[in-house]
This record gives structure tokens, sequence and C-alpha cells, in this order.
């Protein structure tokens, strides 16, 4: 994977054995929006990180102002209920939450909707000061779609879970 070409991420060995895989997102214009050609890298970087018998964990992370502010919206908002639902729409954004490795999300800025549905996925969540976690679909008239809401609840209690789902409000680290 540090040999292969990205469009969308940074990929690279790392540590004084070269033995943890560091997994940038990298669509600074878009604040890391989580387009399908981006989640398709993703999978193929863990693919290649899973298969390394050099790597023993993963570092998942973003920039400074955003890990993912959330799914590509200019790519979902002319889909009908029928081309999502028949068409597989979000299929394989699980591949983070089933490799084998250990996967650390280092969450800095903005982790929203599937941004925080992805950090949620990883084993842990390292957060900076800056982190602020939300899933505000409610704001656009939708739910969050790639399993955050039994996340959620698993993570911050149902009380909370329902507040952020229910309101769009975000948290803090």
């Amino acid at each position: 994977a540090a040999g292969s070409t990205f469009q969308y991420l940074l990929v690279q060995k790392t540590g004084a054995q070269k033995n943890v895989g560091l997994i940038q997102l990298n669509r600074p214009q878009a604040l890391n929006a989580l387009c399908e050609g981006l989640m398709a890298e993703l999978r193929r970087a863990l693919e290649a990180m899973e298969n390394d018998p050099q790597v023993g964990a993963i570092v998942l992370t973003g920039s400074q102002k955003a890990f993912a502010a959330g799914a590509d919206i200019k790519e979902m908002q002319n889909k009908t209920f029928q081309e999502c639902y028949s068409g597989a729409f979000l299929g394989g954004w699980d591949k983070v939450s089933v490799v084998r490795k250990p996967i650390i999300a280092a969450v800095n800025g903005y982790a929203l909707g599937g941004g925080c549905e992805l950090a949620m996925m990883c084993d842990i969540i390292y957060a900076g000061e800056k982190a602020q976690f939300g899933q505000p679909e409610i704001l656009l008239g939708t739910i969050p779609g790639a399993g955050g809401t039994q996340r959620l609840t698993r993570a911050v209690g149902k009380s909370l879970a329902m507040e952020m789902v229910l309101t769009g409000d975000r948290i803090s680290a």
C-alpha cells in the first residue's frame, strides 16, 4: 500500500520498526468528505495493511481541521431511495470494523456524520483538543446511515446518543 498511488489518501508505514500503517485522509478542499472514491481507496489500503505481515497496527487520521466532515453530500443529493437501496449504497463502508489488526482513529477537528461513524468503527479513538463529534444528518432530513445510531449508543449511552442524533448537536473530546 505504501508504494501504491492514491488520489484521496496518504499511506505509509511508520514507527521505529516501520510496523505501524498510517492512513491519512487527504481531501482538504472538501474537509475530507467521504466520497465513493475515497472509500474505495480506504478499503484497498486497509486490505494491503491487513495482508502485510510487517504491519502490527493501523492509525487512521485526517487533518487538524477535519478528521472527516461526513459523507460527500454533493455525491448523494440526487440519489433516490430506490437507487441507494438496490445499488448497495454505503456498501463496503464497514471494512474498517472487520479488519483483524487494531485500528486507531486519531481525530482532530470535525468528525461529523460519516466521519463520526468512521471513527467509531475503529478499535480505539484518540481525540485531540479540537475534536468535534456529531451526527448532524437530522439537519439534512435524514439519519445516520452506516451503523452510527448503534455504535453511538454503545459509545456514549442511549440518552446522549438520542440527543445527538435528534438535534444534530456535537460533543467535544
